[in-house]
């Protein structure tokens, strides 16, 4: 049985006046951020009784906030060896702990100081080890 589920329309009047009210515009200073964040989160209170045309200015807004904290504030790419002393500190792991997925205990702490960089298969195994997205480290590797 096929059930109908009603389309709800996107009024480009009502949107348009939410547009006038709100201005979204590029974000340039971080008080303009702050302006489009607290509209987003007048949004976000309204939950599931959001209309079309709101839930259209929350994705621009949200798009446009994005955009700017990505630009304002970036995050500086970790070495390899930075990220796995961190995931060790963090889930009480020591250095012999990685042997299974490094190698000799040589390999392993030249990886850990950042003597060595791990090879793509040890980062992979690193990764599942850690339940982390391997990205943590072959992005980290491709960067060097």
């Amino acid at each position: 049985m096929t059930v109908l589920v009603e389309e709800r329309k996107l009024d480009p009047v009502k949107y348009g006046k939410l547009l006038a009210k709100v201005l979204p515009t590029a974000i340039e200073t971080e008080e303009e951020n702050e302006r489009l964040l607290s509209e987003v989160k007048k949004l976000l209170k309204k939950g599931d009784s959001l209309l079309p045309e709101e839930e259209k200015l929350l994705d621009l807004l949200t798009e446009l906030i994005e955009v700017y904290e990505k630009k304002a504030y970036p995050i500086p790419v970790a070495p390899p060896h930075a990220v796995i002393q961190l995931l060790m500190e963090q889930r009480g792991v020591k250095q012999r702990d990685l042997m299974p997925f490094l190698g000799s205990s040589g390999v392993t702490s030249e990886v850990v100081r950042g003597k060595r960089l791990p090879s793509k298969a040890q980062a992979k195994a690193l990764a599942e080890f850690f339940a982390v997205s391997p990205d943590l480290f072959i992005a980290s590797l491709e960067e060097k």
